[in-house]
């Protein structure tokens, strides 16, 4: 079943955030007060809803307690970040993510209830979107329109089976080219290597697979 994601704020980051999680399979809702970013993004995401994210009675008519996850991307706006921080806190969100544009400014962000912070004007949306639907994957890097590389941890269903037990290649439409031993160096994977709890492994994926990549 898709994550139910929530971004809140449409700025470069959010628009990005938004267009990279509807290609990864998530369902978005997305949630701005300029009604033309919610209108240009409408097309990507399940619902586009035009709020003023400052306001405590607009954040509650949202239903954020019905989302997987949500992403706070107002990261100009402290006083709207702490409102809709504190709101998804309140309304038991289990993972919530906010932007922040300074130190003092994710500091305080935790403090009211944010599981991650995240500072990304060089942090791109697409890098975000793919740890959003996978708790798997630890970081990621484009190689194209459609192929990523990720490092992520095995999935809890592949366990002490190996690659080629669990066809990994035919399933996800991914390549496992290397995983990091206990020295911290990649090596290459022997596909007859049964996959262990704490290993890191480097993949070849294809984007529009990367919200397989979640524990059952």
């Amino acid at each position: 079943m898709a994550k139910s994601i929530a971004v809140l704020g449409l700025g470069k980051f959010g628009m990005s955030l938004v267009r990279s999680l509807n290609e990864m399979g998530a369902d978005v809702m997305a949630v701005d007060k300029v009604e033309t970013y919610v209108q240009e993004i409408a097309s990507y995401c399940s619902a586009a809803i035009c709020a003023d994210l400052a306001n405590e009675e607009d954040l509650n008519k949202l239903g954020l307690k019905e989302m997987d996850i949500v992403v706070c991307a107002m990261g100009e706006s402290l006083e709207a970040s702490i409102l809709s921080v504190a709101v998804a806190k309140e309304q038991g969100v289990p993972l919530i993510v906010a932007k922040s544009s300074s130190a003092r400014m994710s500091s305080i962000l935790r403090k009211v209830g944010a599981n991650r912070v995240i500072m990304p004007e060089e942090y791109a949306g697409a890098r975000s979107a793919a740890m959003l639907v996978s708790e798997s994957v630890l970081d990621y890097f484009e190689l194209g329109s459609r192929l990523s590389m990720i490092e992520m941890v095995p999935l809890n269903e592949w366990i002490g089976k190996s690659m080629a037990e669990l066809n990994i290649r035919n399933k996800y439409q991914m390549t496992i080219v290397a995983g990091k031993d206990e020295k911290g160096e990649w090596m290459p994977m022997d596909p007859e290597q049964p996959l262990q709890e704490k290993m890191k492994l480097l993949a070849v994926v294809d984007r529009k697979n990367l919200g397989m990549l979640k524990n059952q």
